[in-house]
């Protein structure tokens, strides 16, 4: 290959996040108790796995919230349009859009005044959704936004004063601790002006077996996902995990609504990761990440203490999950 100005900033950025990679790993593990990030699950085989989760009987997040979107539309799409002044549409972590491009379609079919505004990390999967929608919804106005939620934000502020509609779905809430997602709200708040409006999805407390069954499928795939970002440590970062002898646990509280998972080192035993030993006690947890589920008191409590009022939401069939209207105060 020929060196160029774009291969060796390609070779810095791989090598800039293997260190980051590397580091953020050793500090987990070398905490009380030992945890891990769980954006480090999505590498090519993680990427496949969650599609299999996603597809799974058990796993019914996903289907719900495309119940809505796609059986529901026009609730969601009257609240937005209520003002009935242009306004931008700006999708946080919009990977393909499945489920927005129901409500996208129904707002050019009714020619709403927007521009879809899709902020995601990913270039490649922006210019992929890009030329979808491009064919899926003709003459739809978008403008791609790549890079952090906040930071693009701003930018979006930058590049219209329109006002701003901006949709956070799939219960990504739900992957924050409760002080996180506390702070994330009043900081989506902050840049928001009065009126703008945040449509959010929650995952709602419902029969416990139902929630512990989504995330611990009897197929295992859920604890293959989980145990491969051992794996992807052991071919990344050059360590010696034994993944066969560690094994998934997953539990929910129903009263906190916390579903979390973890990795159970069944053996005591000492891992390698380059230069760095790490112990492992015979059943010691490895913190893996939680799947918060919501009252709607839980919700109600959220919005206000972050500076937004509800205006409304919409649930699918099940009242499994809703997706609330937060209007910026």
């Amino acid at each position: 290959m020929i060196a160029t100005p774009e291969n060796k900033l390609h070779t810095e950025q791989i090598l800039n996040d293997t260190e980051q990679f590397r580091a953020d790993v050793l500090k987990g593990f070398n905490s009380t108790p030992k945890t891990s990030q769980s954006k480090y699950f999505y590498d090519t085989i993680g990427d496949g796995l969650f599609q299999q989760i996603m597809a799974m009987p058990e796993y019914y997040l996903t289907r719900c919230e495309l119940d809505i979107f796609k059986n529901r539309t026009q609730e969601l799409a009257k609240v937005i349009l209520a003002d009935g002044t242009p306004f931008d549409l700006i999708e946080l972590g919009a990977g393909d859009a499945t489920k927005s491009s129901f409500l996208l379609k129904h707002l050019k079919d009714n020619e709403a005044n927007f521009t879809y505004m899709p902020i995601d990390i990913s270039g490649h999967i922006l210019d992929v959704l890009d030329d979808k929608l491009s064919k899926e919804v003709p003459g739809l106005g978008i403008v791609c936004l790549e890079g952090d939620y906040f930071d693009m934000l701003k930018r979006a502020a930058n590049l219209s004063s329109r006002r701003k509609v901006v949709l956070f779905l799939g219960g990504n809430i739900g992957n924050m601790e409760a002080a996180e997602a506390a702070s994330f709200c009043r900081e989506l708040r902050q840049h928001l002006s009065p009126g703008d409006i945040a449509l959010i999805g929650f995952d709602l407390k419902k029969n416990p077996q139902t929630i512990l069954d989504a995330y611990n499928d009897k197929a295992g795939i859920t604890a293959a996902f989980n145990l491969n970002l051992l794996t992807r440590i052991n071919r990344e970062l050059g360590a010696d995990f034994n993944v066969a002898q560690f094994a998934h646990y997953q539990n929910y509280d129903p009263l906190t609504g916390a579903c979390r998972s973890y990795i159970i080192s069944l053996e005591a035993q000492d891992v390698a990761i380059a230069k760095n030993v790490i112990h492992f006690d015979k059943d010691e947890a490895v913190y893996m990440e939680v799947s918060q589920k919501f009252s709607q008191d839980d919700i109600k409590q959220l919005a206000a203490n972050s500076g937004f009022a509800i205006a409304g939401s919409v649930s699918d069939s099940k009242s499994w999950f809703t997706d609330s209207f937060w209007v910026a105060k």
